[in-house]
């Protein structure tokens, strides 16, 4: 399995030298790092060239390195039904850098590209309706990003007075707060219900 896909690989880079900067194989995958300005061409590639015939766009979605200067990976996984095969493209671009659309190579794209769009804040340039697909409309910030708080910034009730959705700064509770990160099996001092079985 992993013989034709580094030829493919191979393959794929002696014919868009223009658009591959490096690539792998692993877990059965073929791997690939695209320029970002070029995805959108490479893809088109990837779909009509005979020997990759990547005619189904699995998913679109994106991982968050706040540590890097690139912090963004934007990835795409396509499948080859003609040749059985699947491939993944990686994309590397900074907080404030914009993605060319694939949306008129693959349409499908459109509520994946939104969606990394409402959960990253990542911009896609050329996509029909780019807005929220997830969250609400007054949502702020971006909740799939390593900075952004678990508890979010505001939390949602229904006030039965007011008789509507009210939004309130998150409150929370000091009981909350309090965690035990002890486990029994970790020397734990206090004696758990069954404990006493062990001796």
């Amino acid at each position: 399995m992993q013989e034709p896909l580094r030829e493919l690989g191979a393959q794929i880079e002696a014919k868009r030298p223009d658009c591959v900067l490096s690539w792998d194989v692993s877990f059965g995958e073929l791997n690939v790092d695209v320029a970002p300005a070029n995805i959108a061409e490479f893809v088109e590639f990837l779909k009509t060239d005979s020997s990759c015939k990547f005619s189904s766009l699995v998913d679109v979605t994106a991982v968050d390195y706040p540590e890097r200067a690139k912090r963004f990976d934007v990835v795409y996984h396509f499948l080859s039904m003609y040749r059985n095969q699947r491939i993944r493209l990686r994309v590397s671009i900074r907080e404030d850098d914009m993605v060319p659309s694939i949306v008129d190579v693959h349409p499908s794209a459109n509520w994946f590209e939104r969606e990394v769009f409402d959960m990253f804040g990542i911009l896609f340039s050329g996509h029909p309706d780019l807005r929220r697909i997830l969250t609400d409309y007054g949502f702020r910030g971006y909740p799939l990003r390593k900075d952004f708080p678990t508890t979010g910034y505001t939390e949602v009730r229904y006030d039965e007075a007011e008789k509507r959705v009210v939004y309130e700064p998150v409150n929370l509770v000091q009981e909350y707060r309090q965690f035990d990160f002890m486990s029994p099996w970790e020397g734990a001092e206090y004696i758990l219900p069954g404990d006493e079985k062990g001796e």
